[in-house]
């Protein structure tokens, strides 16, 4: 049997001499689980452990499956329970993580304790990286209680990047994303707490074709019906009077109501990050690349990789298994939207090799930097 070691070149390699680090590659994960599927930490954890990183887990929640079958059960961590477990973490030294990742919390009391350890960690170290994705919603719709909007602003200034959506932009910002000018003024209102910005996912609307550089727009020969997305990194050094570094990338939307998505994005741009990372000088336009647009490129490769591989075994199922979303039909025959939402778990398990996937600079799949983006001429 042939053994093959994937060592991760963002994370200390030990030699027979050194002292053992096991800190500088461990992140705790808050967000969370579900018994059957793969959403929050089920799609978060693996995907950092196929990197090289150990993962502490705290959940938030304790479901049995994720909402979009219809019907779930289960518990809600309390604020309460929360700090008892970061608590004796701490008392029996356990509390220690070189990163830190919070993804959906479901209401103001949990969401205040973790900014206390937020805050606690990162007063404890400086150099914690933390990456919070602010899970409020999306296509106009809460997800959560809106009373952890105000804390989710309150926390901005203890996170390193924060990866939201174009919802979630508007509602940390109170701007509608209608146009280049309220794009700037979202980015600026951000990056007034956060140095790492990266927007997740903005259709592509025309106002945005508008602006969009040619070398961004989609092939002339795509299908006029096809939907796009676009994602934006943004990287500014805090206390500066600087604009922000902004790059971009569309990709072409995949129809079907795909479940984690978000939250495996989210940590694989984590786990990806490497804050001392430097440009290769012999890539065509690596001299514009940070270390966020890196990796948001590793990040939104291999989420797209994984879509893509998980719908081509979608269309494989038997055509009972494999429905179109018909909401009178599903209310009328519950088993059609349950075999649909099983399908369309992702495949982190057997699409691994994507994870494992070594990610390089110039592979064709880098973010491109948007030249003039800040230009108001």
């Amino acid at each position: 049997m042939v053994r093959v070691l994937y060592l991760n070149p963002l994370i200390p390699q030990l030699t027979p001499s050194s002292e053992p680090t096991d800190e500088d590659n461990r992140i705790l994960s808050i967000q969370s689980h579900v018994a059957y599927g793969y959403v929050g930490g089920k799609a978060a954890v693996f995907p950092l452990q196929c990197i090289g990183y150990d993962v502490d887990v705290v959940n938030s929640v304790n479901f049995s499956n994720h909402t979009g079958y219809g019907r779930t059960s289960g518990t809600r961590t309390s604020g309460e329970e929360l700090a008892s477990i970061f608590k004796m973490m701490d008392e029996v030294g356990l509390l220690s993580p070189h990163r830190l990742l919070t993804g959906y919390i479901p209401n103001a009391a949990a969401l205040e304790v973790i900014k206390e350890l937020a805050q606690k960690l990162k007063s404890r170290n400086p150099h914690l990286i933390y990456l919070m994705d602010p899970v409020l919603g999306d296509s106009g719709q809460l997800y959560v209680s809106p009373d952890v909007i105000p804390i989710y602003k309150e926390m901005l200034s203890f996170a390193t990047i924060i990866t939201p959506n174009w919802f979630e932009v508007e509602t940390l910002t109170g701007v509608p994303l209608i146009s280049l000018d309220a794009l700037r003024d979202t980015l600026s209102i951000l990056h007034k707490h956060v140095e790492h910005v990266i927007i997740s996912s903005v259709p592509l609307q025309p106002w945005l074709s508008r602006v969009l550089p040619e070398t961004m727009q989609p092939p002339a020969s795509a299908d006029n019906q096809q939907v796009y997305l676009l994602c934006i990194s943004s990287s500014r050094t805090i206390g500066t009077s600087s604009h922000s570094t902004v790059h971009a990338r569309l990709v072409p939307l995949i129809t079907g109501y795909f479940s984690g998505v978000g939250d495996l994005f989210s940590a694989l741009t984590l786990g990806h990050f490497n804050p001392s990372f430097t440009p290769s000088d012999s890539k065509p336009h690596s001299a514009t690349q940070t270390p966020l647009s890196f990796a948001a490129a590793a990040a939104l490769h291999k989420t797209y990789s994984i879509l893509e591989f998980t719908n081509a075994s979608a269309l494989r199922l038997p055509p009972e298994d494999r429905t179109t979303t018909d909401d009178e039909r599903d209310e009328a025959e519950p088993v059609r939207k349950l075999k649909r939402m099983r399908g369309r778990e992702l495949r982190l398990v057997q699409g691994q090799h994507i994870l494992r996937e070594e990610w390089r600079e110039g592979q064709g799949k880098d973010l491109q930097f948007w030249d003039g983006f800040w230009d108001t001429s």
